[in-house]
């Protein structure tokens, strides 16, 4: 078992969201993925467009529930507005539930792809769908396609590949130095790359424009762009 980095400990190919990871998780993401709070402003800014009285939103994959309580707090002068949190991990799940009181708020802990999604204006998957089989990818994009209102949206951010070999190299050498920078010891960055062997799946920028477009969307565009991690919003 190797460390990761913020007593975070995992094994190769077999990373998890349980096994305490829950306890230091917001303080490693912020220093894993450039950016991270940045991607939480712009959602929050963004859902002022699609978010109104009467609103149902799903937050896919909410893990400590930081997200959902800044999107609830921005909306909470708005009537009937509800959000749905959707985690798998029990242990993220009882800290957001610890941390995200609004009663407006409410959480599911469950398979996303086994969720009854009802009619909804704004659906978000924060570095989500990367962790998601790519056999089951597409079955849920079209879930979500299928259960947004006209006019909804969905916003996702993923770490993504490189066009061609090229890039990746530059872009994984950048990414490197970001880890680096922010603490991480070149051992925990190795030992971080090891874990998500199979449990991490990235798809380029195309390949993520596809899978919205083949469960029919037709307005996309990319919303932020850093190094190898970029967000999406796709609007039915």
């Amino acid at each position: 078992m190797s460390n990761v980095g913020d007593d975070i400990k995992a094994e190769t190919g077999a990373w998890t969201f349980g096994n305490g990871v829950a306890n230091t998780f917001d303080e490693h993401a912020i220093k894993s993925i450039p950016g991270y709070l940045a991607g939480h402003d712009i959602i929050t800014k963004l859902s002022d467009y699609f978010v109104g009285s009467g609103s149902l939103c799903y937050d896919i994959g909410c893990s400590t529930g930081t997200l959902l309580s800044k999107l609830s707090d921005r909306h909470k002068h708005k009537s009937d507005v509800n959000w749905i949190g959707i985690e798998i991990e029990s242990e993220m799940l009882e800290l957001a539930r610890s941390r995200v009181l609004n009663s407006n708020v409410s959480f599911v802990n469950e398979d996303s792809l086994l969720v009854d999604y009802q009619g909804s204006d704004l659906i978000t998957s924060y570095y989500t769908l990367q962790f998601i089989r790519p056999k089951y990818r597409q079955v849920l994009v079209d879930k979500i396609y299928q259960s947004l209102n006209w006019g909804g949206a969905f916003v996702i951010f993923e770490k993504v590949r490189a066009p061609d070999a090229r890039f990746q190299d530059i872009t994984s050498g950048m990414y490197i130095d970001f880890k680096l920078g922010n603490g991480f010891s070149e051992n925990e960055i190795i030992g971080k790359s090891r874990s998500i062997r199979y449990t991490m799946e990235p798809f380029s920028s195309e390949a993520n424009v596809d899978i919205l477009k083949r469960a029919g969307f037709k307005d996309i565009m990319t919303i932020y762009k850093e190094i190898c991690f970029e967000g999406f919003i796709a609007i039915k």
